[in-house]
């Protein structure tokens, strides 16, 4: 009888949901069209809560599909940077407190929970596969940060944001690389070894590559960016290793609440960014999320073909591009507010963030049912 109650509760509970989802859809339908029902007949300022809600119920509908389940997330940052867009003052400065003082916080957050996801046999693959490792890492730190800087150069943007297109560039992947390639039954292992080395060289290559390469658009102290990326990136995951070493098995709860907590972070700095560079992004943001969509699509296209030239196979090489065109944004947000240029170098770090996981679901998703077929 218990279990017959069990099942009875599962699937109205199955139910209920499928009819929310149904209805946020036809919530966000509505509300789309009266966008565009208050911009052609008002104008586009006065439709913003139309378009925030619009967002919203789109994010809530997409749940109910598996496809379209992976970018919910995506969907609902883009409804918060909408919100940022449309009310800024709310996300600038709080009772005196500027709230960019919380982006370096959130990253050395999101870089403790890493570290506790990670453990020394990790990098075990490095012994096993160093080929595949070393043409990875290379790859991350030569195509990415020419590619900026050929794109900073041709943009005509101010020294500033064109710095930000170069910084983007010069960063390590991320934890998101590791979720995509796992969708796209790639290499995960490999994934997280590239995503795992990358960061923890960063606080030394990223300064170089930004002295060299940036030099001539802002002035880089390479010294003071070593350190600053040493604090958000080196004790929070040397913290969470420990953490995970004196606690493991102890620890199911952080491991559930953690991504949770890096994608609710994600936000919130990708918000302030936004708030804070508002005028900026408005004037120049059509042509910032195209040189920016470049960056992000051409990383993939070479990456992977990058592998294809050292004969590595086809699980490898959709690693290696995976990991090339996707980028640790949030970690380049924290460099852009260290620097105090968070309302400039920061914009493209705060572009590429969703647009790469839109972009990498998407790709992920095609080569998920495609899965690698090997000689």
């Amino acid at each position: 009888m218990r279990i017959f109650y069990l099942t009875r509760g599962i699937i109205l509970n199955s139910i209920l949901m499928q009819k929310i989802y149904k209805v946020s859809a036809i919530l966000s339908l509505l509300l789309f069209l009266a966008v565009l029902g208050v911009t052609f007949f008002i104008n586009l300022e006065s439709a913003g809560p139309f378009l925030i809600g619009s967002f919203l119920f789109c994010a809530i509908a997409f749940r109910a599909y598996q496809r379209l389940k992976g970018i919910a997330y995506t969907v609902m940052i883009f409804g918060a940077v909408t919100t940022a867009l449309y009310y800024p003052g709310y996300f600038v400065e709080y009772n005196g407190y500027k709230l960019s003082g919380l982006i370096t916080p959130l990253i050395q957050i999101i870089m403790f929970g890493m570290g506790t996801s990670m453990s020394v046999g990790d990098f075990v693959a490095v012994v096993k596969t160093p080929k595949a490792v070393i043409i990875g890492v290379l790859a991350q730190f030569i195509i990415m940060p020419i590619l900026g800087f050929c794109l900073a150069n041709a943009s005509g943007f101010s020294p500033e944001i064109a710095a930000g297109i170069i910084l983007i560039g010069c960063s390590p992947s991320g934890l998101a690389s590791n979720v995509m390639n796992y969708l796209a039954k790639a290499n995960l292992a490999l994934s997280i070894t590239i995503t795992s080395i990358t960061t923890l060289i960063a606080p030394l290559i990223t300064p170089l590559l930004m002295n060299f390469l940036a030099g001539a658009f802002i002035e880089i102290d390479m010294v003071k960016m070593m350190w600053d990326i040493f604090k958000m990136v080196i004790i929070p995951i040397g913290a969470g290793l420990l953490f995970n070493r004196l606690l493991k098995g102890k620890s199911s709860w952080l491991d559930a609440a953690m991504p949770v907590v890096s994608m609710a972070g994600i936000g919130i700095i990708i918000v302030i960014i936004t708030a804070a560079g508002r005028d900026s992004l408005l004037e120049i943001g059509f042509l910032l999320i195209g040189l920016v969509m470049i960056h992000n699509l051409a990383g993939y296209l070479i990456g992977y073909w990058s592998g294809r030239m050292f004969r590595m196979n086809e699980r490898d090489c959709r690693t290696i591009a995976i990991e090339v065109g996707m980028q640790n944004g949030g970690l380049a947000s924290g460099i852009a507010k260290e620097m105090g240029k968070i309302a400039t170098i920061g914009l493209a770090p705060a572009v590429f963030g969703p647009l790469m996981n839109i972009t990498g679901s998407i790709l992920a998703s095609y080569w998920h049912r495609r899965p690698p077929i090997e000689k």
